[in-house]
């Protein structure tokens, strides 16, 4: 059953059965530029007996376009605005919580994957409140080592199981970045899983099986 749903200060498109049973849940957090309605179609690729919710980002670009928080084409690549990153991770934080006050799901915690700027908004959710999620799924995004390096780390972050998947071929986000994040994951996590794919700034169906086989294998140690 696919619904509209408000929580906190964010609206979402909201995949379950029905029932409020303690189904894991995803939250989904689409890139720059794109909206609620792109990753929630991905939902019967990701295993059995998951509710799926696509956020959609606070800040309107133009009609159905939104993002997360502004960025900065530079000849060196994109610019992050971080204080207004972690302005939006401080609503998307408000808006899980929401969800797990609403749903109850298992340990009281979700999965979360983002795509692009949704990847940057999963990493920055990972670092400040660890305790809410059960593991993340970064696709083709940018790891925020500014706002890692401003803080201490949480002790819950070593034992969050991440997957991060990045294109060779990205134009958009260059590959460095998804190899970035692997640097840092790998000396602060003990579950790391990073993949590169021969493809641009995109999902793929390979990436999809693998997704669908990662989190299957992630829930079924949480059982």
């Amino acid at each position: 059953m696919l619904q509209r749903q408000h929580f906190a200060t964010l609206t979402c498109l909201d995949m379950h059965s029905g029932e409020n049973n303690g189904e894991d849940i995803i939250v989904m957090l689409h890139g720059y530029g794109s909206n609620e309605k792109d990753l929630i179609q991905l939902t019967p690729y990701l295993g059995s007996n998951l509710h799926a919710i696509s956020a959609r980002a606070p800040l309107q670009l133009d009609m159905e376009m939104y993002a997360w928080f502004p960025i900065e084409f530079t000849p060196e690549g994109i610019t992050v605005d971080y204080p207004a990153a972690r302005e939006a991770s401080n609503r998307l934080n408000a808006f899980l919580h929401a969800i797990i006050d609403h749903y109850q799901p298992k340990h009281s915690r979700v999965w979360l994957m983002g795509f692009s700027q949704g990847a940057v908004m999963s990493y920055l959710t990972a670092l400040f409140e660890p305790s809410i999620l059960n593991g993340v799924i970064a696709l083709s995004g940018q790891f925020p080592e500014a706002e890692a390096g401003a803080m201490p780390q949480s002790p819950l972050l070593r034992d969050l199981p991440f997957l991060v998947v990045h294109g060779e071929y990205d134009d958009v986000l260059p590959v460095m970045n998804g190899r970035r994040s692997r640097q840092w994951l790998s000396k602060q996590v003990n579950d790391l899983s990073y993949m590169e794919y021969p493809m641009g700034h995109e999902i793929n169906s390979q990436e999809l099986n693998l997704i669908g086989r990662w989190l299957d294998e992630q829930r079924s140690k949480k059982q």
